[in-house]
């Protein structure tokens, strides 16, 4: 399969550009909804304080995305009070959530190191159908016992490899 002979190529910022023209949500914006969509689903609501404090940013810029994500329609925010999931942003938070799942059970398998944080930096360039292709192939791994045998042995011959590399 030759995929560049139509392939208009990009930078990783052209991309980004093309996507946020169609309207989608930066991936700093991703990142705060799904962690909204974590908390809310725990506790029916978060606050600016405990968010900021979980990833890592200052009250003051959590409170702006909360602005720019409540005039998306994707949660009700007062400045002084609780932070309260739409039903666009539990849809959209719930998919978030799912997709990271989804993408960091895939790096684990394939034998990421540190699969958090490359969930993190590469979660956001996946397509709903690419997503869903991961998906599709954690389940077959999981439900299928031939390939979840062959799992085992690209496992071993994995970790083989990374002994032999070091």
């Amino acid at each position: 399969m030759n995929h560049e002979t139509n392939a208009e190529f990009r930078t990783f910022r052209g991309y980004q550009l093309i996507s946020r023209r169609e309207g989608q949500l930066t991936p700093a914006m991703e990142d705060y909804l799904e962690m909204i969509f974590r908390l809310c689903s725990k506790d029916g609501y978060t606050r600016v304080g405990k968010l900021s404090e979980l990833l890592h940013v200052k009250p003051s810029s959590a409170s702006k995305m909360m602005m720019k994500l409540a005039e998306l329609g994707y949660l009700k925010y007062d400045r002084y009070e609780i932070i309260l999931l739409t039903e666009a942003g539990r849809k959209a938070g719930k998919y978030l959530l799912e997709r990271h799942n989804t993408v960091e059970r895939f790096l684990l398998l394939a034998g990421s190191s540190d699969s958090l944080e490359e969930t993190e930096l590469i979660e956001h360039a996946l397509s709903a159908k690419t997503v869903a292709c991961l998906q599709t192939l954690l389940d077959f791994f999981r439900s299928d016992t031939p390939s979840r045998e062959r799992l085992k042995t690209f496992q071993a011959a994995r970790q083989t490899k990374e002994k032999t590399d070091h």
